[in-house]
């Protein structure tokens, strides 16, 4: 009989909380950098991509009305070629501030669409962040218990048996 309990999967309890450890190190900063991505991408289309724009509106608005004066004068004064010129100077600020209203409007879309299709995502993101942080972390400890209960099981002498050994009958001589 053996003097202790025969218990040989302990080792794959061991390498299961090892690689859960491990995954935690790893999935934690992934869900991080996720947040972290999402609210760069939101704070570019509501401040810097949006300032941009909006300044070159201001920009390009000013231009159209400089090129709305200048054609006006152009028409006082009579000259029929530098009229055209500054027709087609003022149609190009046109496009210009059409381009940055339509880049806006983009901008805007974009935002909406960010916050809707990103907020469920970001829950997900949570609820799995929670699960890791919590959960995992019980799950960790549990295994440690386990592990701690089964090599106390393992250090454990098996119990001997209190039975006399079985006594063979005695052979009697057989007459002939």
């Amino acid at each position: 009989m053996a003097e202790k309990a025969q218990i040989t999967s302990v080792e794959a309890i061991e390498s299961f909380r090892a690689k859960i450890i491990v995954f935690l190190g790893q999935a934690r900063p992934v869900l991080e950098e996720v947040g972290n991505e999402i609210t760069r991408t939101r704070f570019w289309l509501q401040d810097e991509h949006r300032a941009f724009w909006e300044h070159e509106l201001r920009l390009r608005g000013r231009r159209l009305e400089e090129a709305n004066q200048e054609l006006f004068t152009a028409k006082l004064s009579q000259f029929k070629e530098s009229t055209a010129l500054h027709l087609m100077a003022v149609q190009r600020a046109q496009r210009a501030v059409a381009e940055a209203e339509a880049k806006l409007g983009v901008l805007k879309r974009w935002d909406r669409e960010l916050d809707n299709r990103a907020a469920p995502l970001m829950k997900q993101a949570e609820q799995l962040q929670g699960f890791l942080a919590t959960d995992m972390t019980h799950a960790i400890a549990y295994l440690d218990q386990a592990l701690k209960a089964l090599d106390a099981y393992r250090n454990v002498a098996a119990p001997r048996s209190e039975k006399p050994a079985a006594v063979e009958p005695a052979k009697t001589e057989e007459q002939p």
